[in-house]
């Protein structure tokens, strides 16, 4: 005997419902087939809301009638023969009739009673049911329609179902023991109680009417057919890397329909638990894909973890006071008065203390168990023995769900510690002594981050999804991205990253998207985006809430550093080359480095210094594994080298600059670089690696050029007074030639001071032969104290720069 139940969505249009057709004509057999069906997709939900509207006296229901009642009656027209059509439009307008005599009596009396929702919700699959029947008949099929309300008894209190199997099973047997035709239709969710008045099964009972024929008729197996291809590792609304499970057991069905997986309704497993009976999952419109089978063992699951589920419509109900510590019977008293409420607890954790406990209930049963506690609790509060009860509104739960779970050590810590890593707080825990469950109640804000997190850390190929938010795209951004594009098949593969951006933008616009920017066409998106602001850029980065974010800044403004401290604190991770925050006044360095710590939260700054250079991380390896820095020699400026290098007093000196700027080694203000700045902010970040607590006034700064130049407003003015002073740069040039020396501009931090200035360096020197850009830093340390440790290479350049921001991002996702 075949079972096969398809849901609303399966039967959404009469092209829908052909192809349900064929499909169970696939499935017939040489025994008997039973089909049972849903009301025709979002068919249940109007026909409740039109209750609800009559019981408020609003006419509106009327329209949403006539709506439906046309629906049904042009897929009639479309379904069966003109010629044999009258007969079933005569019965479902007969079935509108009757629904809309209860929409008056609704609206009459302004009331709307548990039996009347019942009986207007049974109509749904009671009217798709008669006419699919109709169209079976219409394309030959020898069919009978089998009234599920005759043969199904329960009592139905408030969703809660309870059937009455003995009267049930035998209904169904004596039944199926008289007709003996080959196929069946019969309508799901649809049952009547002991009275005789139609009840229901509970909203998704259509899965549990097809798995009660199946219990009473030991079927083999009973087919359910959805929208989708199975029961998933996680939502995939949610998880865009979640995957269909091939196999699981009744226990882990169980657990995950209960905690929110909505392709199986939880009463379901009930009537084919004990006599073993497997449920196949499958999608209607991939019919023949295998689908997920429910039955008792998840044989084929190699994994620990077989699925990550939620249930985000729930508040927590919180207990607590000295008078309950060691006071006998105190959770009885609180449980039995939620039982005479009638209210479902869906989780419970209690302090070993005694000191509070903490329960989830459905939302909308919060208030009605607050009040019954504090009532029943009444003396106990008044003595203040224990506190008035608190809801605490928006939560969710998260599950991990597994029967091997139990025979594997440390799991429960992998979920804290991939949870906490992306700063989700978790406000309670729950773990069942069959450790098929470790539950946790989180903010619901953080529902999609949490189960994105714990998929990647359960699931996925051991990769980590890393996701940027860039802003500035000039030659340092635009080359990150170039190298991002390039490198995106060797992170994967070889590093097992998968970095994406997801955010991107300029002093103009600014433009998201959740599923990954197109970096092959990246500056026409960002062109038609919106426009741009560093607020409305963070508010969408913290809206978006996905772990493992990165926020990146490849530009020199002092107001984009100025919002460090918002990302941080909201645990997305800050790379940049924006030397300003390092730089800033040393409370405002320092609480960076706080945050940081206190949020788990990545701040990394490595091109600050050296551009791609390894500098600041060779500093700070030095620091942590106990090495003291004496003394630090550098030349820290590209762009200062570059012209240096270049200069020989034959070209004017403004034109060497020229020259470093269009080759993108100075700032686009290259006074910050030649007025000395740019390497006291470069000094000053290196002394305070080095555990030194500096400001920038504290860095001597001996410039080489006039006083007017400094206070040059525009580059224009400042090119302009290069070009009036470069008889005074030929005289540098030439009294260091005759010395037969090089011009350097060197910083230097000696025991505790630390000065930058253009100084005459021998051919001893290592400084001497440094060529082009290079920047070379030597540490004299306790360890490296007669021949220094030194860094040496290119530093300054876009693609130089481009490569250390990409370092610090590559070192983010290998933590």
């Amino acid at each position: 005997m075949n079972i096969l139940k398809f849901g609303g969505s399966s039967l959404a249009s009469p092209s829908r419902i052909k192809l349900v057709a064929e499909t169970v004509k696939a499935q017939m057999n040489e025994g008997t087939t039973i089909v049972v069906f849903s009301a025709f997709g979002g068919v249940t939900n109007d026909f409740l809301y039109m209750a609800d509207l009559a019981s408020k006296e609003d006419l509106s229901y009327k329209e949403i009638l006539q709506r439906n009642e046309k629906r049904h009656l042009d897929a009639v027209k479309e379904l069966v023969p003109i010629n044999t059509q009258s007969g079933i439009l005569s019965r479902v307008k007969g079935e509108f009739n009757r629904l809309e005599t209860l929409y008056e009596g609704v609206y009459l009396l302004n009331e709307l009673s548990n039996k009347t929702k019942h009986v207007v919700a049974s109509f749904g699959e009671l009217l798709s049911s008669l006419i699919i029947t109709e169209y079976f008949k219409s394309i030959g099929l020898q069919v009978e329609f089998v009234d599920s309300r005759e043969l199904i008894v329960c009592k139905n209190n408030n969703e809660k179902v309870q059937v009455n199997y003995s009267k049930t099973n035998s209904n169904i047997t004596t039944y199926f023991d008289e007709h003996k035709a080959k196929l069946f239709v019969a309508p799901g969710f649809v049952a009547k109680n002991d009275q005789g008045v139609p009840s229901t099964l509970g909203r998704g009972g259509s899965d549990f009417t097809a798995a009660i024929f199946a219990g009473a008729l030991d079927a083999e197996k009973v087919l359910i057919y959805t929208d989708v291809d199975g029961m998933y590792t996680a939502n995939p609304s949610l998880v865009s890397q979640a995957y269909p499970l091939k196999n699981i057991s009744y226990e882990e069905a169980m657990e995950l329909s209960h905690f929110g997986a909505k392709v199986l309704y939880p009463p379901t497993l009930h009537p084919v638990l004990s006599k073993q009976i497997e449920i196949h999952i499958k999608n209607t419109f991939k019919p023949e894909e295998r689908g997920t089978v429910i039955s008792k063992s998840s044989k084929e699951n190699f994994r620990w973890v077989t699925g990550i589920t939620h249930i985000d419509s729930i508040k927590l109900l919180n207990i607590e006071g000295s008078g309950m510590v060691g006071i006998p019977g105190f959770s009885k008293r609180l449980f039995e008065v939620l039982y005479q409420e009638k209210i479902n607890v869906v989780l419970i954790t209690q302090a070993s203390s005694e000191h509070s406990i903490c329960i989830a209930v459905k939302d909308d049963e919060a208030t009605q168990a607050k009040d019954a506690l504090d009532e029943a609790f009444l003396t106990e509060i008044q003595n203040n023995k224990i506190k008035p009860v608190e809801i605490e509104e928006n939560v969710a739960i998260v599950a991990l769900v597994g029967d091997r779970m139990r025979s594997h050590h440390g799991l429960s810590g992998k979920m804290f510690s991939a949870l906490g890593n992306n700063n989700i707080n978790i406000r309670a825990i729950a773990q069942g002594s069959s450790e098929r469950n470790i539950s946790t109640v989180i903010a619901k804000k953080d529902v999609k981050k949490a189960l994105n997190t714990l998929h990647e850390q359960f699931f996925e190929v051991p990769s980590k999804e890393l996701n940027l938010f860039i802003t500035g795209v000039g030659n340092v951004g635009s080359k990150l991205i170039d190298q991002l594009k390039q490198q995106e098949t060797y992170l994967l593969e070889k590093l097992r990253l998968k970095v994406r951006v997801l955010g991107l933008s300029n002093s103009r616009k600014m433009v998201f998207n959740e599923e990954g920017i197109d970096l092959n066409s990246w500056k026409e998106i960002l062109e038609n985006g919106e426009n741009a602001t560093k607020e409305g850029f963070f508010e969408k980065v913290k809206e978006l809430n996905l772990r493992n974010s990165i926020f990146v800044d490849n530009t020199a403004s002092p107001e984009i550093a100025a919002w460090y401290k918002k990302y941080l604190a909201n645990s997305i991770s800050v790379v940049t080359c924006n030397k300003i925050a390092c730089a800033d006044d040393l409370v405002n360095y320092q609480k960076l480095q706080d945050l940081s710590r206190e949020y788990g939260a990545s701040f990394l700054y490595e091109t600050n210094v050296g551009a791609g250079l390894p500098i600041i991380d060779t500093l700070k390896n030095l620091m942590a594994s106990g090495d003291r820095v004496h003394k630090i020699q550098a030349v820290l400026s590209g762009s200062l080298n570059f012209v240096f290098n270049n200069y020989n007093a034959e070209e004017p000196f403004y034109k060497t600059v020229e020259q470093a700027m269009v080759e993108g080694y100075t700032e686009p203000d290259p006074k910050i670089d030649l007025s000395g700045i740019d390497v006291s902010r470069k000094i000053l970040i290196l002394a305070r690696e080095s555990g030194l607590e500096m400001e920038l006034s504290d860095i001597e700064n001996d410039s080489f050029l006039s006083q007017e130049s400094l206070d040059a407003a525009t580059n224009e003015a400042f090119f302009d007074l290069l070009q009036k002073d470069e008889e005074k740069f030929k005289n540098m040039y030439k009294d260091a030639e005759a010395n037969n020396k090089q011009l350097k501009y060197v910083a230097q931090l000696d025991n505790g001071k630390a000065k930058v200035g253009l100084q005459q360096v021998g051919a001893e020197h290592p400084f001497y032969n440094l060529s082009g850009s290079d920047n070379i830093v030597l540490f004299f340390t306790n360890r490296y104290s007669q021949q220094p440790l030194i860094v040496k290479g290119a530093g300054a350049g876009a693609d130089v720069t481009a490569s250390g921001i990409f370092a610090d991002v590559i070192r983010i996702g290998k933590k």
